[in-house]
């Protein structure tokens, strides 16, 4: 029992680096002691945890679910001694954050910025994109999502904000090709669609009796990216559906035209997702309740 969680550390910390030299660099141990750590790890667990070639590192089926409990033990163990100590109760260390780009220009950087001024101790790992993060397996702190339906069971989620999601085209498409007033009519036009959907060129709306419906569109431009949609949408090249916080400011000025104003308005809500824990630490509960207070 005294030598279970022997090399547990080590071994998640050459999965997070990368490799053996950058893990010895960051735990202050050569590269050979960080080597034979590991080997005595497998060797007493009796299986393979990483696959090794002169370049790169890689896990092991068995590796990857070892490694996702080394992490949830590994936070474990270091919220106890916090709380054991009282030396943990501020917020501190690498807060690792995911989010889409769009969101985050046009909501998350002031509050992040602020959140930097409150607390000095930490520090952030930001990472901007609008594809599908895995917030347990890359090793997430938490994760901002804008969806109308959270599939995560085995996470905790938390709505931070909501806003609408509108049918828009600009006025030179609608121009060249008319200007659809029913969903339906959307069949017979050029979709500007988002591809990190599961059904990308399937848009769901809601007619005036309030029965669920959709619509089958053509996908003239299929892309990951809200920004480019509405670069392409404003471009002339189709219609897209968007959420508001993409789209706000080029409404203002006019470039855009909503269509199916008169059909109920579709919502998009904005989580914060976390891996599922009994404690939180001080540095993420921080965060999400900024977020929180700002966004509300």
């Amino acid at each position: 029992m005294n030598k279970l969680f022997d090399g547990v550390v080590i071994f998640a910390q050459v999965v997070k680096s990368g490799g053996f030299s950058a893990a010895a660099d960051a735990l202050g141990h050569s590269t050979s002691y960080v080597s034979k750590e590991v080997n005595k790890l497998e060797a007493r667990l009796g299986v393979r945890l990483l696959n090794r070639t002169t370049r790169s590192i890689g896990l092991t089926p068995e590796g990857d679910a070892y490694y996702q409990q080394c992490l949830q033990l590994i936070s474990d163990a270091e919220l106890a001694v916090g709380l054991i100590t009282q030396h943990d109760v501020s917020p501190k260390g690498v807060l690792k954050l995911s989010c889409p780009i769009g969101f985050a220009q046009t909501h998350l950087k002031a509050i992040i910025s602020e959140y930097l001024q409150l607390y000095p101790n930490v520090s952030l790992e930001l990472d901007l994109s609008d594809n599908r993060t895995d917030v347990i397996a890359d090793g997430y702190d938490l994760a901002i999502r804008a969806s109308s339906q959270l599939d995560e069971s085995s996470l905790i989620c938390r709505k931070l904000y909501s806003c609408g999601a509108f049918t828009v085209a600009s006025k030179a498409y609608i121009s060249r090709h008319g200007k659809p007033y029913h969903p339906r009519e959307l069949a017979t036009h050029n979709g500007i669609c988002y591809s990190n959907l599961k059904t990308p060129s399937r848009w769901d709306y809601v007619d005036k009796d309030g029965k669920p419906f959709s619509v089958d569109v053509r996908p003239k431009v299929l892309c990951n990216n809200g920004h480019m949609q509405l670069a392409m949408t404003l471009e002339g090249h189709g219609v897209a559906r968007l959420p508001l916080f993409y789209m706000q400011e080029a409404l203002q000025d006019n470039q855009l035209q909503v269509l199916f104003e008169d059909f109920p308005t579709t919502t998009v809500d904005v989580f914060v997702i976390y891996p599922s824990r009994k404690h939180l630490s001080p540095k993420v509960r921080a965060f999400i309740d900024l977020a929180a207070d700002r966004l509300r």
